[in-house]
């Protein structure tokens, strides 16, 4: 939020802002893809300090930023910096998700689904905190002072390796190259929609709102960022209730491939939605609210039940390496967003973004009907009233 804002605010067109988050994108598959071999072979603790700790690099490094550079020499400056933030964020997510599946005790029936429901859910809720605290930082302290704060924080984090046992997810024989790519039906079109759920999300979301809400609306930083993180913290918390939430109002049993569809070709109507009340004429600002409100509260049940699934479907041993293959069409698909949010925003604006949201959640329903259902002795997940 602090880099999109910022640059928004000295004059970069919609397609230079994406292309800013290009190498974070495309850097977060290529940390996806090896991140669950190095995971596997070294542990979990590796991949999840070495995340941080180049976390905190790429904000020092942001923070050299020159305003008196040609601008290609600056977006390719920032690209850079935002690489060593994708791998980061990569490496820290992957290890933080794979781990839940090792910290579950299965002979206790704990419920899987509960706690990586709880854990995404979170970090969602401190991502939309990060949307408002990033446009309170540059509006307060400027550019270069935000970044160093962001720094420091995560500089005191850094401590806390020192209480995770060593070795987690680390297995004892080799892994070959060619055993990177998911031989698992089940892994591979799970990965397969993933791709085309966040894709559709970061269509709209990532560049073609914040601007729409920006320079259509008149809305202010302070606006923007905290409408945009009270909306993830939201988002958030649905995706830590969703096992309750499904186990009170639905059949009681763990999720299933029949889940992941309904809830997936239920998103398809609300960006459609959305568009066509802009396009009606509707007051925008209503439509936007409403339409945010309905598609958050949807797509949140959808990632809920991915990452459960995808847990589901996965040996122990297997974990890292599933896992870290799982989120590089995540992060993928959130690239295919990225770009295509400028791209078509400059050319169509909001509406065709939403459009091809749309479009994207279709493809990703399409996908799932050939997703067969979790065996029941990968069913540890679930205990009916267990979290209530």
């Amino acid at each position: 939020m602090l880099v999109l804002l910022y640059f928004n605010q000295i004059g970069y067109s919609p397609i230079q802002i994406a292309s800013l988050f290009l190498f974070y994108e495309i850097f977060g598959i290529v940390t996806n893809f090896l991140g669950g071999w190095i995971g596997s072979q070294f542990g979990l603790k590796l991949t999840l300090y070495s995340g941080i700790g180049l976390q905190i690099f790429s904000l020092v490094m942001l923070s050299g930023l020159n305003r008196g550079w040609p601008e290609w020499v600056a977006v390719l400056f920032v690209m850079v910096a935002q690489a060593f933030s994708g791998i980061a964020k990569d490496l820290t997510k992957m290890s933080t998700k794979s781990a839940i599946r090792l910290v579950v005790p299965q002979d206790a029936q704990s419920a899987l689904f509960k706690w990586v429901a709880i854990l995404t859910g979170s970090k969602n809720a401190l991502k939309g905190i990060g949307f408002f605290v990033g446009s309170v930082l540059l509006s307060v302290f400027g550019f270069v002072n935000a970044l160093w704060i962001m720094a420091a924080g995560l500089f005191i984090i850094i401590f806390t390796g020192l209480m995770l046992p060593k070795g987690m997810g680390k297995i004892k024989k080799k892994v070959k190259f060619s055993q990177l790519f998911s031989k698992s039906q089940e892994i591979n079109i799970l990965s397969a929609a993933r791709f085309f759920l966040f894709g559709s999300r970061d269509v709209w979301f990532v560049v073609g709102l914040p601007v729409f809400l920006r320079t259509v609306l008149g809305w202010t930083f302070y606006q923007v960022g905290g409408f945009l993180a009270i909306w993830v913290i939201a988002y958030g918390i649905v995706q830590s209730s969703a096992p309750t939430l499904l186990k009170r109002f639905g059949s009681g049993r763990p999720p299933t491939a029949s889940t992941i569809q309904f809830w997936t070709f239920t998103l398809t109507a609300v960006p459609a939605l959305i568009a066509i009340g802009l396009q009606a004429g509707i007051e925008p600002n209503t439509v936007i609210i409403a339409g945010l409100l309905l598609f958050g509260l949807v797509f949140a049940f959808n990632s809920a039940v991915h990452s459960y699934l995808v847990l589901a479907f996965t040996d122990d041993d297997k974990v890292a390496l599933n896992v870290g293959f799982y989120y590089m069409a995540n992060s993928a698909g959130r690239l295919a967003g990225t770009v295509l949010s400028g791209a078509i925003y400059q050319a169509f604006g909001l509406v065709g973004c939403l459009w091809t949201s749309m479009a994207f959640i279709l493809a990703a329903g399409l996908v799932s009907l050939k997703l067969p259902n979790p065996q029941p002795s990968k069913n540890i997940a679930w205990k009916a009233g267990e979290g209530d």
